[in-house]
């Protein structure tokens, strides 16, 4: 078994999911361990990229702050070592396919330049096998990754007919992709469940991430669809912001995803944020 799928072995999971590096990583790390102590059973961290697709304004907003303070994926590496010392709540990383397919381009140019790999059009004596042999990004990240203690990979970008290049190599170093499906993806459920690992992420709404007054799509057909094809957890998020919600989309599944309302606070309080995000959680958890 998976240290994701322990996240559901003690009833409904509360998932919070927190923007790295809004307002800072050091309140990115204390987020983390308050959202354990309010009962958070699993934690998406989001690494911010400039073009998040699936995000509402919000963690757009959240995204932006972030990469104007600087933050890198280096940085964030070295934050959850940080984390990993202190406790053994499951992680995943929630980004983007570019994030991790570009990682560490710019050390690996370097690298080249320093070895003589490429100068010019001309290859130094073993440049060529030097360079055959360097790892590709999505190699480099996900191997870093599981080294320093996540769990899994969530690429809202990557449809399940492109996540092979992405899925191998999460498999080669123990690392769960998170498979999502949609209101939409009707035939295919069955066939993204089959393959699917860790835990199913149900979208409860079309659109990107935000705050919604109703969730109206079928959510307990597709989680009904998903069991029929495999023994999986599944969490359903996208537009759940209040105990009600939470505790309505529970009942149709093993647990429940909240993003834009936590980021929401993080960006009101800034600094100051995390008794506000604790207490929320420990709200939100108690619904479900």
């Amino acid at each position: 078994m998976s240290n994701i799928q322990k996240a559901f072995e003690n009833g409904k999971a509360f998932i919070p999911f927190i923007t790295c590096g809004d307002p800072s990583l050091d309140v990115t790390e204390q987020l983390v361990y308050g959202a354990e102590e309010a009962g958070a059973d699993l934690i998406e961290l989001g690494i911010p990229f400039s073009d998040p697709t699936a995000e509402g304004p919000v963690i757009q907003a959240a995204n932006l702050r972030a990469l104007t303070n600087g933050v890198t994926t280096d940085d964030i590496f070295e934050m959850v070592r940080r984390i990993r010392k202190k406790t053994d709540i499951p992680m995943v990383f929630m980004t983007y396919a570019n994030v991790v397919f570009s990682y560490g381009y710019g050390q690996m140019s370097h690298k080249k330049q320093q070895d003589g790999a490429v100068c010019a059009g001309h290859a130094e004596p073993g440049g060529l096998e030097r360079l055959s042999r360097m790892e590709s990004g999505t190699e480099r990240f996900i191997r870093t990754a599981a080294e320093i203690g996540m769990d899994g990979l969530i690429l809202p970008d990557v449809p399940f007919e492109e996540k092979e290049e992405f899925d191998t190599v999460c498999k080669k170093y123990g690392l769960d992709l998170i498979s999502l499906i949609a209101p939409t993806s009707h035939e295919r459920i069955r066939q993204i469940a089959a393959e699917a690992s860790g835990f199913v992420y149900c979208v409860s709404s079309m659109g990107v991430t935000g705050v919604r007054a109703e969730i109206t799509s079928d959510v307990g057909n597709m989680v009904k669809l998903v069991k029929e094809t495999k023994d999986i957890p599944c969490a359903v998020g996208f537009g759940i912001s209040t105990p009600e919600q939470a505790e309505k989309m529970a009942a149709l599944s093993d647990g429940a995803i909240v993003g834009s309302a936590i980021v929401r606070i993080c960006g009101q309080y800034g600094k100051d944020c995390v008794p506000y995000v604790k207490e929320y959680i420990r709200t939100m958890k108690e619904a479900l």
